[in-house]
């Protein structure tokens, strides 16, 4: 017998056999959140690092927007000077003027580099007719300086055309003749250049040389020529115009990370205001921006950087290894656990063994001492029953064949139950060789507990014993019908009949067999036995229990 302070002692050291599945589960949840709170920390790291790479980035990219506005206002500055030191400035001195600065075809990103005079808008038709004198016949102001006046519902004074602009090439020529102080935001612009006397960068405006592509963006830096006779007078603007794209390509030329994003607003960051982007593939990451100074005009600068996926290359690889960890580990567990978990069904399998020998021991005893009381009974019955040695031995030596014949039937499928037409067949099989016609059975197929189909067995055998000597067994023409069916889940009905034997009657004295069916074999079915003598012959009713199979089970006692 297995020691139950060894298996105590094992259940206390392998705690988590009661758990095999979920310890390991437990190991393997550890380590992934181990491994998530690595990545998720270096992913802030990652996060941390390149944002300070950002942040230095966005200044590389503000210093290159405003070096190139600063390139394009130096040569702003010297156009000023020539036409503020000059009356009169001819096309040929300012082509020949525009070739010496942009001598190396650089124009900074801009389109060029323009002369508007600051007209009153009476001079207008006057100056005018110079142009046209002066070899320029198709020149024009437009829009009408007048009749815009009127339509703006402002009381304007001035008018600003573009009279010259380098280089002269197709798309720049669209604009010559232009009032650019007939549109509010240039003339915002302009307005601010001459009170401060300094640059002044425009907001966003479509520039005429694209006014045939709507979704074209740019602005203008005006610089005021100042008559050096007359401090106070403006005699006009240079100006540049920018396409805002090609600006701002020009400005990436001078920094070096093109993993960036940038974006640039008009003072604020809203969809309306967005001048020009520079776009990069990749998912978008960390996001900055800066407001700067563009010509005593204010940009915001955003800048992005791209990622090539979710997580970083340090990340994937500690959430590879990660993750393969978190497998071994819940392997080595479920290993541990399962091994755990064979040796304790190891040791209860031990167990229970010793205690199903002690219980088969037991059960053996007490089947003994039942069969050891049913063959006693009937032995003393059969001996009061008896005339002589001889017929007592012959009554006995069939009675134990009937127990014999149950017994054997319930080896057959280890004293778990017994088919209700096997005992009745194995009780009239002597009866059956060579004249099978004389006994019909039928009926379904019904399992009998051990105890209910010995005592059927002893029925049928006292049943058939007394149809061989007086009924329809004794004759050649007799027949028995034995029937069952299920009158319930837990009862089954048997029905004996005999027919064709010689008339019955029924007898003056009660005799072993019928004590046997109506006494003790009814008390064992707990059934009431109708037992009729018929003159066509006996019949015979009584119920059989049917016992739901359960399989074999011992009771541990609670430790």
């Amino acid at each position: 017998m297995v020691d139950d302070t060894l298996l105590d002692r094992v259940e206390k050291q392998a705690w988590f056999h009661r758990y095999p599945r979920g310890w390991p589960f437990l190991l393997f949840i550890i380590a992934s959140i181990g491994t998530a709170v690595s990545v998720m920390a270096i992913e802030r790291a990652e996060r941390e690092r390149r944002e300070v790479v950002l942040d230095r980035n966005l200044t590389e990219i503000a210093s290159a927007l405003q070096r190139r506005v600063t390139e394009n206002i130096a040569l702003l500055r010297a156009a000023s000077a020539l036409f503020a030191m000059q009356e009169e400035v001819t096309p040929e001195q300012f082509a020949e003027f525009s070739s010496d600065l942009q001598s190396s075809g650089n124009l900074y990103g801009s389109l060029g580099l323009g002369w508007a005079p600051l007209l009153r808008i009476s001079e207008t038709p006057e100056f005018e007719a110079r142009q046209r004198e002066a070899g320029r016949s198709s020149f024009a102001i437009f829009p009408d300086p007048f009749a815009a006046s009127t339509n703006d519902g402002e009381d304007r004074r001035y008018s600003v055309p573009i009279v010259y602009i380098e280089p002269m090439t197709r798309i720049n020529e669209r604009a010559l003749g232009f009032d650019m102080y007939s549109e509010p935001t240039r003339r915002t612009a302009m307005d601010a250049a001459m009170d401060s006397g300094k640059p002044v960068a425009s907001g966003k405006v479509r520039l005429i040389q694209d006014r045939a592509d709507p979704k074209a963006v740019g602005f203008l830096i005006y610089m005021p020529v100042v008559d050096t006779r007359r401090r106070s007078v403006v005699k006009g603007f240079v100006y540049s115009p920018f396409r805002a794209e090609d600006f701002l390509t020009s400005a990436a030329q001078l920094f070096r990370n093109d993993e960036i994003e940038v974006t640039v607003y008009d003072q604020a960051v809203a969809p309306e205001n967005l001048i020009a982007q520079r776009r990069v593939p990749g998912i978008a990451g960390n996001a900055v921006e800066r407001q700067i100074d563009v010509g005593a005009h204010s940009w915001v600068i955003q800048v992005s950087d791209k990622k090539t996926g979710g997580l970083s290359t340090t990340a994937r690889i500690t959430l590879f290894f990660g993750v393969i960890t978190s497998l071994m580990l819940m392997a080595i567990g479920r290993l541990i656990t399962k091994r755990a978990a064979e040796d304790r069904r190891v040791l209860e399998w031990l167990s229970r063994q010793a205690s199903i020998r002690n219980s088969l021991t037991r059960e053996l005893n007490h089947r003994v001492k039942n069969t050891l009381a049913n063959v006693l009974s009937i032995a003393a019955l059969t001996r009061r029953r008896s005339t002589d040695i001889d017929e007592f031995t012959e009554s006995l030596t069939a009675r134990i064949r009937a127990l014999s014949a149950t017994h054997d039937l319930l080896s057959q499928t280890d004293w778990s139950n017994a088919p209700l037409g096997e005992v009745v067949r194995s009780e009239l099989a002597p009866y059956m060789e060579g004249s099978e016609g004389h006994v019909e059975m039928s009926g379904p197929e019904i399992k009998l507990a051990p105890n209910d189909a010995m005592s059927l067995g002893l029925a049928i055998h006292e049943l058939a014993t007394n149809a061989a000597k007086y009924g329809a067994l004794s004759t050649e023409t007799g027949r028995i019908h034995v029937t069952w069916s299920l009158v319930s889940e837990d009862c089954a009905e048997v029905h004996w009949r005999e027919e064709g034997g010689p008339p019955v009657q029924e007898p003056s004295k009660r005799g072993f067999g019928r004590d046997l069916i109506e006494k003790i074999v009814a008390h064992e079915l707990r059934s009431q036995v109708d037992l009729l003598f018929l003159p066509a012959g006996v019949e015979c009713r009584f119920n059989v229990p049917v016992r739901v199979a359960r399989e074999f089970a011992l009771r541990s006692e609670p430790r």
